[in-house]
């Protein structure tokens, strides 16, 4: 299998601890890494505190929770998409 390009592209899940919002952030890393399997180098968990759920792809913030509520699964796939694989279709995904 190769890789499309040689870019690093890391997802980070950074999820609340406090809040036992780790079931969540693990379904969302599942969905991602199902969706673009052979796009993404790496997607890491990250443990945090103070009710943060934000989702990172190469460091830039996609989605934070705090400023844009809880994310739709689809929603957070179009934020990596447009930064990974821009052409890629999502199929019923996409609107």
């Amino acid at each position: 299998m190769t890789e499309p390009s040689s870019h690093s592209r890391r997802v980070e899940i950074e999820y609340c601890t406090q809040c036992r919002w780790l079931p969540r952030a693990a379904w969302l890393a599942q969905e991602l890494l199902t969706t673009f399997e052979t796009e993404l180098t790496e997607l890491a968990l990250k443990p945090g505190k103070g009710g943060i759920f934000v989702v990172r792809v190469d460091d830039e913030i996609v989605w934070d929770r705090r400023e844009q509520g809880f994310p739709e699964p689809t929603a957070v796939k179009q934020a990596v998409r447009d930064r990974v694989a821009p052409g890629k279709s999502l199929g019923h995904s996409d609107k």
